[in-house]
């Protein structure tokens, strides 16, 4: 296992991390979160080299993508840099990218009864206003989890605040600041249920986040 006390904080900047080989030849992998080696519950950034592919497999529990570089596609379309994707529990698909790909990839973590299906460009999305002169663009709410990108101005302080039930992140382009530490583009974050902090920007920052989901 690894990274699977999800009572514990953990910051990972995966830039820093070396890209390890999967099972499929020119299909990479920086492992952030992991249950077993090959199944289970698994958060990992992975990289498709230009041509190549996944075989077809099923998803029990769900899949999670976030396109982070280049063009994604499976049998039923192509899918762009800032696509956001859910394939349901029991859902099965053959990935592959012909120009090369980079992904937030997040496996077997639905509830049973979360049964949508998402494709969004997030980059036909408007952005609406939220708290403290942040921006948000919803992407999906079930039950106490949501998930969002949200964007903070420059020079954005919010006040100390705890996370009920919890909250991951994803630091999309920009860096994040708490009295932690300092997190760059690339850095994945997962906050504990009722953990607090005090986050803040110094340049327009863009976050992909998820809340509410790490209920004990």
């Amino acid at each position: 296992m690894l990274n699977m006390q999800l009572d514990q904080s953990v910051a990972i900047n995966t830039d820093e991390m070396e890209w390890e080989a999967s099972p499929m030849a020119g299909v990479w992998r920086k492992p952030l979160a992991r249950e077993a080696a090959e199944h289970g519950h698994t958060t990992s950034v992975v990289r498709f080299d230009a041509g190549s592919h996944f075989s077809p497999h099923d998803h029990p529990l769900g899949e999670e993508i976030l396109v982070l570089q280049g063009v994604f596609s499976d049998e039923h379309g192509d899918y762009p840099v800032g696509t956001y994707l859910r394939n349901p529990p029991g859902s099965r698909h053959k990935p592959y990218s012909d120009p090369g790909c980079e992904l937030l990839v997040k496996l077997d973590q639905f509830d049973e009864d979360d049964s949508t299906t998402l494709r969004l460009n997030t980059h036909d999305s408007e952005w609406m206003p939220g708290e403290s002169k942040l921006e948000i663009i919803p992407l999906h709410d079930f039950e106490q989890e949501s998930v969002f990108l949200l964007k903070w101005p420059p020079d954005t302080r919010l006040r100390v605040h705890s996370h009920y039930g919890g909250e991951e992140i994803f630091v999309v382009s920009g860096e994040l600041f708490d009295e932690y530490g300092c997190y760059p583009a690339g850095t994945w974050l997962r906050n504990p249920h009722n953990s607090e902090h005090c986050p803040y920007t110094t340049e327009e920052t863009i976050l992909w986040v998820k809340s509410g989901h790490l209920l004990p």
